[in-house]
């Protein structure tokens, strides 16, 4: 990778010229990264364990299929850049809070209706917000404000010819490391900031649905052999919102090659999707309506000799011609309420509506 340079590549200019890349900035950080090739064709793969000894930047969907498949950005220029400076948006949306969609209800309901039965534990139901934008708009500016706003979360902006445009801001690492130093985490459980605060007490609901995602992750790990250090949950902020969160700290052999399998057994975690896991997934994708595309997929940098960071992608957007789609959902239990649930994703679609002007 060359050094820090002081100018950031056009990034609407790349859009418009159908260049596949990726724009990137770590939690904490406070400049970007960037990765790009010069050939159109991206690398495609029909399941995550041929990303094995890959290395590139990976965009991965919640389900696999010949017109959403698994696409890397090959490591041909990439670079380190500062944030530029960009206008903040209101931080407010047009948008006051809504009655739940008459989809939405009817799409709760079969979900409660299954959970009720005893057919899952948890099942994650989402929502899919269409949002029109004017001539002009600005993924890059929008990007630039997201990096700004959520220092905490992983801020990215890409674009291959395959997939389109996205944006996102997400608080969740499905597996982060180099050598043989690796981490992982349970995410979930939702509550508004109380005065800009983390919460002190979560109630036994949200409480229960963070431990299936910790004894899913446990187990995960336990399938693959590993010895692993675990922390939480306790509280932590991302953007407006708060979650709970346990952190899983592991060893795997140094430069290891075989990071594509280890992912497919913590993809798609309950977090995003469900427990029992696979009759959760058949469920989620017959029932829920519509497909997610690369929402509550994975992408990220994707370098199993060095430093990989890969993060399950929530709080995001799909950017089109003339508008937006924003994507975000949350886990049920049989106990869920519906007008809990559709606040918790209407403050999570907030993420993506308070840095569009």
């Amino acid at each position: 990778m060359s050094g820090t340079v002081k100018r950031a590549p056009e990034i609407d200019a790349l859009i418009r010229q159908n260049r596949a890349f990726a724009a990137y900035r770590l939690p904490g950080e406070n400049r970007l990264h960037y990765i790009g090739q010069e050939n159109p064709s991206v690398r495609i793969f029909s399941s995550v364990e041929s990303l094995n000894k890959q290395n590139g930047f990976v965009i991965a969907p919640f389900r696999v299929s010949e017109t959403c498949p698994i696409v890397l950005i090959e490591a041909g220029e990439e670079t380190v850049f500062e944030l530029p400076e960009v206008a903040a948006a209101s931080g407010k949306s047009e948008n006051s809070r809504q009655a739940p969609s008459t989809d939405y209800r009817s799409r709760f309901d079969v979900f409660i209706q299954a959970l009720a039965d005893k057919e899952f534990e948890k099942l994650v139901l989402s929502y899919c917000m269409t949002v029109p934008h004017k001539t002009g708009f600005s993924p890059e500016k929008v990007f630039y404000r997201a990096c700004k706003r959520y220092i905490r979360s992983y801020v990215y902006l890409f674009h291959t010819p395959q997939t389109g445009t996205w944006l996102g801001s997400t608080p969740e690492v499905l597996l982060a490391g180099k050598e043989n130093k690796w981490h992982t985490v349970a995410l979930a459980g939702t509550l508004p900031l109380r005065d800009g605060q983390l919460p002190e007490t979560w109630d036994e609901r949200k409480q229960k649905e963070q431990q299936f995602v910790t004894d899913y992750i446990r187990n995960c790990l336990h399938s693959y052999d590993v010895c692993y250090e675990e922390t939480g949950p306790y509280s932590v902020q991302a953007g407006e919102l708060a979650h709970l969160k346990t952190d899983f700290r592991f060893s795997l052999p140094a430069g290891n090659q075989s990071l594509g399998e280890l992912l497919n057994v913590l993809n798609p975690t309950p977090a995003v999707c469900g427990l029992p896991k696979e009759k959760a997934f058949r469920f989620i994708t017959a029932n829920e309506g519509y497909d997610r595309r690369y929402y509550s997929g994975f992408i990220g940098r994707l370098n199993p000799g060095e430093q990989t960071g890969l993060y399950v992608n929530l709080r995001c957007m799909q950017i089109e011609d003339n508008r937006l789609l924003l994507y975000a959902g949350g886990g049920l239990v049989a106990s869920s309420d519906l007008e809990e649930e559709w606040m918790e994703t209407e403050d999570k679609l907030q993420t993506m509506l308070r840095i569009i002007d």
